[in-house]
Formats: C-alpha cells, sequence, structure tokens
C-alpha cells in the first residue's frame, strides 16, 4: 500500500513539474510581442486582397501607412471639432489657436 501511494505522489510531482515548464517556453515569445504589438499587427494584416503576404515596397507602403494612422488620427479630429459656438468652421487665429491647444491635449 505504501508503494502506492509513494508512485502515486512521485507522479503528481513529475506532472506538476512538466506542468510549470510549459509555460516558460512561451514567455520569450510573449515578451518580443509586447515591445512592439504595433508592428506585429500591422505587419500580421499585411496581406494582399487574394490572401498572399505583401512583399517589397507594398509591405513597406502598408507597414507605415497601418503604423502612422494612429498618429494621424489625432489632428484631423482636432480639425473636425474646430467649430464655434454658431456652428460654423473656426477660421483664422481661432482655428489656429485652438489647433494648438488641441493637438497638445491630445500628445
Amino acid at each position: 500500500m505504501n508503494k502506492i501511494i509513494a508512485g502515486f505522489v512521485a507522479g503528481l510531482f513529475s506532472v506538476g513539474i512538466a506542468y510549470a515548464q510549459a509555460p516558460a517556453a512561451a514567455a520569450p515569445a510573449a515578451k518580443a510581442e509586447v515591445a512592439a504589438p504595433a508592428a506585429a499587427g500591422c505587419e500580421a494584416k499585411a496581406v494582399s486582397k487574394s490572401g498572399k503576404p505583401l512583399a517589397g515596397a507594398a509591405k513597406t507602403a502598408f507597414i507605415k501607412k497601418c503604423e502612422g494612422g494612429s498618429a494621424a488620427a489625432a489632428p484631423s479630429s482636432c480639425a473636425t471639432k474646430a467649430v464655434g459656438k454658431n456652428g460654423k468652421p473656426l477660421a483664422g487665429a481661432a482655428k489656429t489657436a485652438f489647433m494648438k491647444k488641441c493637438e497638445a491635449d491630445a500628445k
């Protein structure tokens, strides 16, 4: 009876050690993904209409557009918000001051 219990406990320890080691191998890949999540996401999305991965200049242009999309969205949103109290778009010095403040707040 003691041999059975000892074998069972040894088996549990073996399984526990093997289970604990499996996530450790995946950890370096997770760290690399944290370092550049935008680049990895854009890299994965760089696919043509036919489903083949893009290459060369097309891939470079796609990744540049993909990564720059979030930075370019802030100024355009400021431009759409540049409206006076009467509902008309701002112009001149008022628009310049509003855009400068809006872009500074976005950063």
